[in-house]
């Protein structure tokens, strides 16, 4: 049986969760010590110290991308991708787009909100900004589904399963799509789909004990990984000072180096 490295909360895990449930295969899943940023059992299938991860037997895979296209090659029935280039092309595209903008808006909230990285004048000012890009972004996907039901075309695909977890988090956050909009719609039609409810309520049943992680990151026993994305948002966003101080109290971390 496959195991998958993951946190419920994680949108890259998400996606790879989604993907193995819409062609029935069976795994489990191992969650890693993410507090602090270090696990044995993590690194010996990823030296990044990042999930998702994958081991098929002898075979491991990280990175979420990487890994469905692992899965699509191996399982390729029921498949994920659309059937032409030029909308494989498209669909990897909204994933790319979800997984280093979308993402990092989300993450950057959380930053603000949970973890408590920034108060007062600064955390208004991070949040107002969030709240426009993420209007700016399901704007975007909004015109990207058009008239179609998925951002497949015809079925639930590879399009869907990438745009779903950012949407769904921002939602959580206060920032749904805008009433009556096609991306609104495709919310609710997917979101009750088995491998999407499934994974949602995963990630809803692992906010117990949030409330005690802003004074573990005060007392640097949490450390989150700042890194591509996520440091460009805090950067552009206004936190360079949220980043200078973490990096003095030593409770963030950037990409593990390798030896």
């Amino acid at each position: 049986m496959l195991t998958l490295f993951e946190h419920p909360l994680s949108p890259y895990a998400q996606k790879v969760k989604i993907a193995l449930r819409e062609k029935g295969i069976e795994f489990q899943v191992q969650l890693p010590d993410l507090m602090s940023g270090r696990d044995p059992a993590l690194l010996s299938a990823n030296p990044r110290l990042e999930v998702p991860s994958l081991i098929d037997g002898d075979t491991k895979v990280f990175d979420s991308t990487i890994i469905l296209e692992y899965l699509e090659d191996k399982w390729p029935t029921p498949a994920l991708l659309p059937t032409t280039p030029a909308e494989r092309a498209r669909v990897r595209t909204l994933e790319e787009l979800c997984d280093t903008y979308y993402e990092a808006i989300n993450w950057g909230i959380a930053e603000v909100n949970v973890f408590g990285r920034a108060d007062g004048a600064l955390a208004a000012i991070m949040n107002a900004r969030a709240v426009e890009q993420i209007v700016g972004i399901n704007g975007y996907l909004d015109r990207e589904l058009g008239t179609d039901e998925y951002f497949n075309g015809g079925t639930f695909g590879w399009g869907d399963l990438s745009v779903l977890p950012p949407v769904a988090l921002a939602e959580l956050n206060g920032n749904p799509p805008a009433a009556g909009t096609g991306l609104a719609r495709w919310l609710e039609r997917v979101r009750v789909r088995p491998s999407v409810a499934d994974t949602l309520q995963e990630a809803l049943a692992s906010f117990e004990g949030f409330e005690a992680l802003p004074e573990l990151v005060r007392q640097g026993k949490f450390i989150r990984e700042y890194r591509d994305h996520r440091l460009e948002w805090m950067l552009r966003t206004g936190g360079a000072e949220v980043v200078l101080d973490g990096m003095m109290k030593k409770n963030i971390r950037f990409s593990i180096e390798l030896t």
